[in-house]
């Protein structure tokens, strides 16, 4: 009869340390499951902040070579000319100029 009720204990015991490590298990899968769903939402968030960066700097160097157009069309002769005529009303000898009233 001892021996039966030190067998049950036992088992008891040992249904009850199962219990408890499915129960560690569990949770632990709960929590790994959702910092997983979290960091592939991170994952996705980083994702569409690079592809908007990187169409950034597609419009900087875009918009750098447009500089660099401009800086080497502001040396030539011609924007030279453009600028005499319109903003300061210079003309070369014997051009005539009309002007609206």
């Amino acid at each position: 009869m001892v021996r039966r009720k030190i067998a049950f204990r036992k088992k008891r015991q040992n249904r009850l340390g199962m219990l408890l490590v499915m129960t560690v298990l569990t949770m632990l899968l709960v929590v790994v499951a959702v910092k997983s769903f979290e960091l592939r939402e991170k994952k996705e968030s980083y994702a569409a902040r690079e592809q908007e960066l990187l169409e950034q700097i597609e419009a900087e160097e875009a918009r750098t070579e447009e500089i660099e157009e401009y800086r080497k069309y502001t040396q030539t002769k011609k924007y030279v000319e453009e600028v005499a005529k319109d903003k300061l009303g210079l003309v070369y000898e014997g051009e005539i100029v009309f002007k609206e009233e």
